[in-house]
């Protein structure tokens, strides 16, 4: 996550880092979803308090993109959403697909996945992400933590720098005042 927050704040984002209510316990048992959006809505919060930006995205990578995800479903008033490594299914279970409430979310998005990422199959997120206004990336060779294997001939830094420039160019299109995002 910190090599994440990095690349953001070099695409132009004031990044807002925080701990799931179960982290903070110390816990490795995920809270239940309402407990998880209820703490990205708190983060959100306290970025516009903090902050004041001028827009807010929010966001994560995995569990929390997929709890700002159901968030931004639900009506929760930003800006726009920043996904990495979304979550689409279970490993080795595609069938049990996460993506119900993706067609109610109705501001821009950006979702960043890896080719080789074993909880988003890319066909299914195509499909599922069929007729939607998003703009789905896929990183070549990355796998879920958006590594890649040295005999891809690409190298992990590689795939940060891609991400940064991937969300520069978004963000430019979105507005040119810089936006703080929440994970």
């Amino acid at each position: 996550m910190t090599r994440a927050a990095q690349a953001l704040e070099g695409a132009g984002f004031s990044v807002v880092r925080f701990n799931f209510p179960y982290r903070e316990k110390g816990s490795s048992r995920p809270d239940p979803m309402p407990v998880l959006k209820a703490a990205v809505a708190e983060a959100a919060a306290r970025a516009r308090k903090e902050l004041a930006p001028r827009r807010l995205i929010i966001g994560g990578r995995s569990m929390g993109g997929r709890a700002a995800s159901m968030l931004a479903a639900d009506g929760f008033e930003c800006d726009g959403l920043l996904l990495l490594a979304y979550p689409l299914h279970p490993a080795g279970q595609p069938e049990k697909l996460r993506d119900a409430h993706l067609r109610q979310i109705g501001v821009p998005v950006l979702c960043f996945n890896g080719t080789r990422d074993a909880l988003c199959e890319r066909a299914l997120m195509e499909r599922a992400l069929r007729n939607l206004p998003w703009q789905m990336h896929w990183l070549d060779g990355a796998d879920h933590s958006f590594h890649v294997l040295k005999s891809s001939g690409r190298t992990d830094d590689a795939v940060m720098q891609e991400v940064t420039a991937v969300a520069r160019t978004w963000l430019s299109r979105l507005d040119p005042q810089p936006l703080a995002a929440v994970n």
